[in-house]
C-alpha cells in the first residue's frame, strides 16, 4: 500500500475545495515561567515573542494550499484590524477571499494561547458566537452558491461561532448533493444531528459521542456501535472517527469498517489536527481517491502536525517522506 499512496499524492495538487466555516485567527504568545505571582497563585510568564497563524476554517484553507490545493474561502469577519490582516494573509496564501463577508457588528475570532515551556498556561477567547444577521447570511449563501460550481469538493468548517447553523446549514447539503460535489462536515457538538446527506463526517471521538447523545465507546465493539447509529441516523455516505493515540476509524454506508492506526511519530500538540484530517482527507477525495485511502493520507498527515508547536501544516515532501518511513503497511 506504501507504493500506491506515494504515487496517489501528485493527484492533490490542483484541486479546488471550497471552505465555509467559522474563520479566526490563532495567536501565540510564548516565554518562560520562573516564578509564582506574588498577587495570585498563577505562574508568571515573561514573554519572549508573540506569533500569528490560522485557526478554524482559515487553518483548514491552508492545509489545502500547503498541499498545493487550490481553495477559496466562504465566511465572515469583523470590521477590525485582526480581519484586515487575517484576510492580508490569506491572499498571500493565494487563497480565494472573494466569498469573505465583512461583518461590523461582529469582532474577527482571536484565540490567544500563552506558552511557556511547551506547555499551554492559559487560553483567552475574543468571539461573538451568535448568528449573524440574516443579510450577512444571505451574502454568505449568495458567496457559496456563486463559488461552487468552481470546485471539486467543499468543506464544512463548523466551530460553533454562529456561521454554521440551521438557515443555511440545509441549503448548503442541498445545493453539493445537487450538484454531485463531495461534501465534509468537521462537525460541532451543537449542530451534529443537522449534518444529514453527507459525504463524511470526522468528529473525533467525544464529538461522536457527544453529537449522539452517548457515553464515549469503551472498547472496539462500542466504537463500532457508535459509527453505525451515525450512518443510520444521519443517512451519510461515511463517518470518519479520529481516536488520537488509537489512529481513525472509518465507517462506510456499505458496511465496510476500516481501523487505521496512528502514523505519529511524537506528540508536542493536537491544536489543528482536525483540520489538517479533513483538509487532506477532503483534498484525497477531490482527486477521487479512494475514501480508504485518502483517510489513510490524512491520517499520515494528521501524524505530521501534532508533531509540531502550535497550527500547522504539512507539505507534500513531509508526506511523502512520513509515507515513506513507514516499512510495511
Amino acid at each position: 500500500m506504501k507504493t500506491k499512496l506515494l504515487k496517489l499524492l501528485p493527484r492533490l495538487a490542483g484541486k479546488r475545495v471550497l471552505v465555509i466555516g467559522d474563520l479566526m485567527v490563532d495567536k501565540f504568545i510564548w516565554g518562560k515561567v520562573r516564578r509564582i505571582s506574588p498577587e495570585a497563585p498563577v505562574p508568571v510568564v515573561e514573554i519572549s515573542r508573540e506569533s500569528y497563524s490560522f485557526g478554524g476554517a482559515a487553518n483548514v484553507a491552508n492545509n489545502i494550499r500547503t498541499l498545493d490545493g487550490e481553495v477559496a474561502i466562504v465566511g465572515v469577519v469583523g470590521t477590525d484590524m485582526v480581519g484586515e490582516h487575517l484576510l492580508s494573509d490569506l491572499e498571500a496564501q493565494r487563497i480565494d477571499i472573494s466569498g469573505v463577508e465583512k461583518d461590523s457588528e461582529r469582532p474577527t475570532i482571536i484565540k490567544t494561547r500563552i506558552i511557556a515551556q511547551h506547555q499551554q498556561v492559559v487560553r483567552v477567547d475574543r468571539e461573538d458566537t451568535s448568528i449573524p444577521t440574516r443579510p450577512v447570511l444571505d451574502k454568505i449563501l449568495d458567496n457559496f452558491t456563486r463559488k461552487l460550481p468552481e470546485v471539486d469538493a467543499v468543506i464544512i468548517s463548523d466551530y460553533g461561532k454562529g456561521t454554521i447553523n440551521s438557515y443555511i446549514l440545509p441549503a448548503i447539503i442541498e445545493m453539493t448533493r445537487k450538484q454531485n460535489i463531495p461534501l465534509t462536515v468537521d462537525p460541532k457538538v451543537e449542530n451534529f444531528l443537522k449534518y444529514r446527506r453527507v459525504t463524511c463526517i470526522t468528529p473525533n471521538l467525544a464529538e461522536a459521542a457527544g453529537g449522539m447523545r452517548m457515553p464515549e465507546p469503551k472498547d472496539e465493539e462500542e466504537l463500532k456501535s457508535l459509527g453505525k447509529k451515525i450512518l443510520q441516523r444521519l443517512q451519510s455516505d461515511s463517518v470518519l472517527i479520529t481516536r488520537g493515540e488509537n489512529g481513525m476509524t472509518l465507517f462506510e454506508k456499505s458496511g465496510r469498517i476500516v481501523s487505521i492506526p496512528t502514523r505519529a511519530q511524537e506528540v508536542f500538540d493536537v491544536t489543528g489536527a482536525g483540520d489538517t484530517v479533513i483538509a487532506v482527507f477532503t483534498l484525497a477525495l477531490a482527486a477521487k481517491i479512494k475514501m480508504e485511502l485518502a483517510a489513510e493520507i490524512a491520517n499520515y498527515a494528521a501524524g505530521i502536525v501534532v508533531g509540531k508547536l502550535g497550527t500547522a501544516t504539512v507539505t507534500p515532501a513531509e508526506l511523502s517522506q512520513a509515507i515513506q518511513r513507514i516499512k510495511r503497511i
